[in-house]
């Protein structure tokens, strides 16, 4: 059976139409080449050997989706320095205009420039943003991004946030940071990447005490993520708790593996809580739970 065969197996099993898939990457192509190349080199942020699977042109990889029955994405892209943002926001909106199942995505940047062009964004339509504080190498609690966090909460938009300390930790990652975020904008909607691994049991504790913290299940429970970071055995009860906020996420296409063993690993460890579960209008096996955002 071959790959695509085997999602469409997955979603037999659990009666999903169609996914839903929060962390996917469409960035330019001269910027994703050079992310490319970072995983090639092992770069300090990797750590590792990390092969690209998807290593396909734009049209390849949308129609890779498309063939597996995902009918929503993302285009997560994010700055690694500043007077960028306000160009990749540029290219996002023109790529989500040309490609409709792609949510409109956009990011930001600690810089006098980010409340204004993070402002355009949302008039322009974004849905969702993109911040990554481990490559961008900024603290969320920046000064300079206190007026975009206001903005977010109240328009009650999501972002994504890379903010734990794997693949390899960030001056400004771990739990930290983002507890005192929340503290202060508690209606802040955070999706956390990577479920925010290593310190899964932090970020699910603020997953529990704030009703618009999500995590997504990005690289979490694969055998290349549990090899070096594996979730704690003993948490894993805590997830039929807050399984309304566990989110499917992938990193497609900067995975070193196929697509469908995200969703194998999932539904191996989900029999331990509650199940995997999906609604025949449902977009993901999870759900997407983000308000104004929900595409559903």
């Amino acid at each position: 059976m071959n790959e695509i065969d085997r999602v469409a197996d997955f979603r037999r099993r659990h009666g999903i139409d169609r996914l839903i898939d929060v962390h996917t990457h469409f960035m330019p192509k001269s910027v994703l080449d050079k992310v490319w190349q970072y995983f090639d080199e092992a770069g300090p942020l990797v750590g590792r050997e990390w092969p690209i699977t998807y290593r396909h042109d734009e049209d390849e990889r949308v129609a890779r989706l498309r063939d597996f029955g995902v009918r929503k994405f993302t285009s997560m892209l994010y700055p690694h320095k500043p007077a960028m943002a306000a160009w990749l926001n540029s290219w996002a909106a023109d790529f989500a205009a040309r490609t409709p199942d792609c949510l409109h995505t956009a990011t930001f940047y600690p810089e006098p420039e980010a409340a204004g062009y993070v402002a355009d964004a949302i008039g322009a339509g974004a849905v969702v943003f993109k911040s990554h504080i481990q490559v961008g190498g900024y603290s969320p609690l920046d000064p300079l991004l206190e007026p975009v966090w206001s903005q977010l909460e109240e328009a009650r938009i999501p972002t994504v946030v890379h903010c734990g300390s794997g693949p390899a930790p960030g001056v400004h990652t771990g739990p930290e940071p983002m507890a005192e975020l929340l503290r202060r904008h508690p209606e802040l909607t955070v999706i956390v990447a990577h479920m925010g691994l290593p310190e899964y049991r932090e970020f699910a504790d603020l997953a529990e005490r704030y009703p618009r913290v999500y995590l997504d299940t990005t690289m979490a429970f694969t055998d290349f993520t549990e090899a070096a970071t594996p979730f704690p055995a003993n948490e894993l009860s805590r997830l039929a708790a807050l399984r309304s906020k566990v989110l499917l996420g992938t990193d497609f296409p900067n995975i070193p593996y196929p697509y469908v063993h995200q969703l194998d690993a999932l539904e191996r460890v989900a029999h331990g809580w509650g199940g995997v579960r999906g609604r025949r209008r449902a977009a993901s096996p999870f759900r997407w739970h983000c308000g104004a955002a929900d595409p559903a």
